[in-house]
């Protein structure tokens, strides 16, 4: 049986990470703890975790494995010394690049992110580079998806909003579920929600989205059940709203309309740069192969993402299948 397929189209970088004991305040210097450099961005990351999770680290196993899930890129780098390197870090993972633009005359997207150590939060600048030259006229048939037609396609907010607006009208038009993480988050038109297989969101973007303060929707007390109701009144099929430490609440219109909320496991905090976008891969992962029940989703998807915190880095961080406990690979 032929893999099934799953598309993301987004945004590649370079990521430029200092870690240091806290942020500093304006005018202030500080020494850092350390400085490296790796691979990033959402549709990158999510790409990254999407294929990792879908099949065991080539390291643990003898020969090669059989797949259940085919995973493409489609993005943009620029003609510099970055580009080359995204592209081979993603194919590292069993990705197929043969969709990723070099665009000359550009820089490739970077990103500047500071890790606080002491709480393994982060701060993130984004100069998106290449990743703007994706243009909604690029998308205008399905073709765009690829051949034949994916199985789920993924997409974030990192390239031109514009050009994820006409993406989303594409995969409805052919038929294609389509998986929505607005990162990073801005007002979107109603036409996005009308039918929108998955959204996934964490609570400044839910309250973005809603407009909410982030602040209503951070209170202790806070009752998602309110905004779950909004958004599949909107049109959403299935939400998910990620909640950090304290773990993820689901709602969904399909299957019997279940909702709940899923608790967090017990973790050291190292780094949760890429923590977001495991979550979107194993969530994504586990839908395509047929795994019906939200709840058990969301729980390892939850497993997947902690595990992701638990080491410094982005793509470099992303578990595979085998080291999820629960997680089964087809």
């Amino acid at each position: 049986m032929a893999p099934k397929t799953i598309t993301i189209i987004g945004s590649l970088n370079a990521d430029l990470v200092t870690v240091t004991p806290r942020v500093p305040s304006g005018g202030e210097t500080l020494t850092a703890s350390s400085f490296s450099t790796g691979s990033g961005g959402k549709g990158a990351n999510q790409a990254v975790a999407t294929a990792r999770l879908s099949r065991p680290n080539p390291s643990s196993t003898s020969g090669p494995q059989p797949v259940s899930i085919a995973v493409k890129m489609v993005g943009a780098v620029g003609a510099d010394a970055f580009g080359p390197a995204l592209i081979t870090s993603l194919q590292e993972s069993f990705i197929d690049t043969t969709s990723i633009s070099i665009i000359p005359n550009q820089s490739t997207g970077v990103a500047v992110i500071l890790v606080e150590s002491s709480s393994g939060e982060n701060r993130i600048l984004l100069s998106p580079g290449a990743n703007g030259t994706l243009q909604p006229d690029d998308f205008m048939s399905a073709e765009c998806l690829g051949s034949p037609l994916p199985d789920l396609v993924i997409l974030q907010l990192e390239i031109p909003v514009p050009t994820v607006l006409q993406i989303i009208r594409t995969a409805k038009e052919a038929g294609v579920p389509v998986l929505l993480n607005p990162a990073p988050a801005v007002p979107l038109p109603e036409e996005v929600f009308q039918g929108l297989d998955h959204l996934v969101v964490n609570e400044s973007e839910a309250a973005i989205l809603t407009g909410r303060a982030v602040e209503e929707v951070e209170a202790e007390d806070f009752q998602w059940d309110i905004v779950a109701r909004e958004f599949l009144n909107r049109g959403v099929k299935n939400l998910v709203v990620t909640l950090g430490s304290k773990g993820a609440y689901y709602a969904s219109s399909v299957g019997g309309g279940k909702s709940g909320f899923i608790k967090a496991e017990k973790i050291k905090v190292v780094d949760t740069t890429a923590a977001g976008d495991t979550f979107v891969g194993a969530y994504a992962v586990q839908v395509v192969n047929g795994k019906a029940d939200m709840g058990e989703v969301v729980k390892l998807a939850c497993k997947a993402a902690g595990k992701t915190c638990e080491k410094s880095g982005a793509q470099s961080a992303i578990p595979w299948g085998d080291e999820v406990g629960g997680l089964h690979l087809r």
